[in-house]
């Protein structure tokens, strides 16, 4: 499937606001079970990006506090990176299904050695039902990361784009895999 990215600065912090969206050839109940923030789901088999995810406290039903690992990646450049947030997932009378965090301070989640913290500004992803085609879904995505540490912006900014084409690259082949 085809992923457009696009970003522009961000209103929060000193680095961008990255948007994904294409159309995957899955029902948006398949996609969600990819990419949905649980312990143990299947994001840490195909996000390249998601080393461990772990809940660090269930608030409710809806809204947890996350930690995300990542491994090192652009060829060790960036060094693997940690990420505490406040996760709420949410599902809408049409289908469509949002998960949206942002960054938070827990007590229970210090920092820890050999991880560089960063954060999540608001950001998240839509699941969004296409009417009359039930094996597709239009994914929509936000990120706005500060990945902290001493990285130069151009680093980032080269970063990111091809990142968020290989998680919808990555997430079509979950799909695939998760029908086969």
């Amino acid at each position: 499937s085809e992923v457009s990215v696009s970003w522009r600065p961000s209103a929060e912090f000193a680095g961008n606001a990255y948007r994904g969206e294409g159309i995957l050839p899955a029902s948006p109940q398949d996609v969600w079970e990819c990419i949905k923030p649980v312990a143990g789901g299947p994001r840490t088999k195909w996000d390249q990006n998601v080393k461990d995810f772990e809940v660090v406290e269930a608030v409710s039903d809806t809204v947890s506090v996350c930690r995300t690992t990542t491994p090192s990646a652009f060829m060790r450049i960036i060094s693997p990176r940690e990420f505490v947030d406040v996760v709420l997932v949410k599902q809408y009378e049409d289908g469509t299904m949002l998960s949206a965090a942002t960054n938070a301070e827990h007590p229970l989640c210090p920092p820890q050695p050999n991880f560089v913290r960063g954060f999540n500004y608001p950001c998240g992803c839509f699941c969004i039902p296409l009417p009359g085609e039930p094996d597709r879904t239009q994914l929509l995505s936000f990120f706005q990361t500060d990945l902290g540490g001493y990285l130069p912006q151009a680093v980032v900014d080269s970063f990111f784009p091809a990142s968020i084409a290989g998680f919808y690259s990555n997430l079509t082949k979950a799909v695939k895999a998760l029908k086969a």
